[in-house]
């Protein structure tokens, strides 16, 4: 997908990072898998599991995957949409007063402000990548322990609460304006 921002590309790299990074560490454990790996972890560790196959192995690796396409599209179309200090006057036409005060609408102010938000999308889906990556980190081990450490919880709901702010920061700041 080639986007209308060139800098804005280069807040995908690091989705292409942590996805190539972890395509290639799973490649890597996948021969040393037990034959049974964790299907759920609930609030007391493993609760559920199933036979290693590459659809099991690779689930959080395939998400991934298609969370980076659908946010690098969400991105492309944020920096497509016309910012409210480009749309015509309302006087040059009956639509445009409408157009603009729509609440079913929520463009960015200006074209700053739509960099800004495609920018936190990409980094949004970075933190989700974070998140995956402590998932596999426990998916992914030598052993069919059910105890999972305390810090996973936090390894993966922290990165998506700092993500979603980020996003929401940068929402509401380019609305403002």
């Amino acid at each position: 997908m080639a986007f209308s921002s060139p800098p804005v590309r280069l807040w995908l790299l690091p989705s292409a990072v942590l996805l190539i990074g972890s395509a290639t560490w799973g490649t890597l454990r996948y021969p040393h898998l037990p034959d049974r790996i964790p299907k759920h972890i609930g609030a007391g560790g493993v609760d559920a599991w199933t036979d290693r196959s590459i659809g099991s192995v690779f689930l959080l690796v395939f998400v991934y995957a298609g969370t980076t396409i659908l946010m690098a599209g969400c991105a492309e179309l944020t920096l497509r949409v016309t910012p409210l200090d480009e749309l015509p006057h309302s006087d040059a036409s009956p639509f445009a007063a409408a157009q603009a005060t729509s609440p079913l609408l929520n463009r960015p102010s200006s074209r700053a402000a739509a960099r800004r938000v495609a920018r936190a999308l990409l980094l949004f889906n970075t933190c989700i990548g974070i998140s995956f990556l402590a998932g596999c980190g426990i998916l992914w081990r030598s052993t069919p322990d059910p105890n999972v450490p305390a810090w996973l919880f936090a390894a993966m709901t922290l990165p998506l609460l700092a993500g979603t702010a980020v996003t929401i920061a940068a929402a509401v700041r380019g609305r403002k304006r």
